[in-house]
């Protein structure tokens, strides 16, 4: 369909097998030139080689861990220096894990947050400040159902993105001024090598069965509606949060 023709899209922690790559390649299938980051160098390294193949030239894939402002700035710079311009954010890069809160950690209870909602703000700030000289782009922030509902062991997560759900809000009624859109999306379960490692199938299969198709979703499945909210398709919508989930209660 071509919906992403011409568009210059970064998309952050896209290295691996989840929601970020899917989407990169979903959004180079569409007519994007793709800009790729994460902070694990070899895994991104294999990500960009692949997107390559793909789109037929070298895809621009700098290291980035979100939560150095440093980096950050350095990987906004490198977009602008390479295409003189950014049109798409994608802010994937988000961090979990599961911890009571009774005996969560500072530590943890930062280490979450900064990732996943300040990591979120300092790439978001970086784009406004390439975009509003333009007056034209798109973000779209993967935030989660946990931002709405509730998840034992998840505090740490579920805070982290019901901010992230109020940043897109919030940021999107200042981007619209300036021609911008800011959406996010937030799924309930999508199945990746990586959630594999890193929960329990007994916690899986607890997941998949509260979900009416008695499964989790592919990451293609939540790509698609990340494409949706980057493309013109959705010109009239900012600052909404939109479920990618089958989940009952």
């Amino acid at each position: 369909m071509s919906m992403l023709q011409d568009k210059v899209c970064l998309v952050t922690a896209a290295a691996g097998t989840g929601i970020g790559f899917a989407t990169a390649r979903r959004a180079a299938e569409e007519g994007a030139t793709v800009v790729v980051s994460d902070r694990h160098e070899r895994r991104l390294a294999e990500a960009a080689d692949r997107l390559t193949q793909l789109c037929g030239v070298e895809v621009l894939a700098p290291v980035c861990d979100v939560t150095d402002q440093a980096q950050v700035s350095a990987l906004f710079a490198a977009v602008y220096e390479r295409h003189g311009r950014l049109d798409v954010l994608v802010n994937n890069a988000g961090l979990g894990g599961t911890s009571d809160l009774v005996d969560m950690t500072d530590e943890a209870w930062h280490r979450v947050l900064d990732v996943t909602l300040t990591g979120t703000m300092r790439c978001t700030r970086e784009a406004l400040r390439l975009m509003i000289p333009h007056k034209a782009g798109v973000i779209v922030n993967n935030a989660s159902v946990l931002g709405w509902r509730a998840q034992k062991g998840q505090s740490h997560y579920a805070a982290a993105k019901a901010g992230v759900m109020a940043l897109t809000r919030c940021s999107a009624v200042e981007a619209a001024e300036h021609g911008i859109r800011i959406n996010a999306v937030a799924p309930s379960l999508a199945m990746h090598a990586f959630l594999h490692k890193a929960t329990t199938p007994e916690l899986l299969a607890e997941l998949e069965g509260r979900e009416a198709f008695g499964r989790a979703a592919t990451p293609d499945e939540i790509a698609n509606v990340i494409l949706f909210l980057a493309s013109d398709l959705s010109s009239y919508m900012t600052g909404e949060v939109i479920s990618v989930s089958s989940q009952h209660p």
